[in-house]
């Protein structure tokens, strides 16, 4: 008789072992907490003033380190194309439209060889 159990079938299919699933249930529950933690934490301490502008700012920040360092390893194109959606969503205050400027821009740039 083999002693392979269903578990095991199912943990071959996964192409995994337990221990990366303990692993990444360990790390969910991590994460959950984290957050959990965080929104508990802001319901029962009242921000101060340089808090709440930290919260603020804290989008574009984000925004901003994702964005430009994709912008600097695309090459001059990309930096072009993220100076014209800046322009436009300054501009216009449309989001979508300022992607879309900045992906044409783009386009068109590498169309012609830059």
């Amino acid at each position: 008789m083999s002693d392979i159990t269903m578990s095991d079938m199912l943990l071959a299919q996964l192409g995994t072992s337990w221990g990366a699933l303990l692993a990444l249930v360990c790390m969910a529950a991590v994460t959950y907490l984290c957050r959990f933690g965080g929104v508990w934490l802001m319901d029962h301490l009242p921000p101060s003033p340089r808090l709440r502008r930290a919260l603020g700012a804290l989008p574009g920040s984000i925004i901003i380190s994702t964005v430009v360092p994709l912008g600097v390893m695309g090459g001059p194109a990309s930096l072009i194309a993220l100076v014209v959606a800046m322009v436009v969503m300054f501009k216009l205050r449309r989001d979508v439209l300022a992607l879309v400027a900045g992906m044409v821009t783009v386009a068109l740039l590498r169309q012609m060889g830059l």
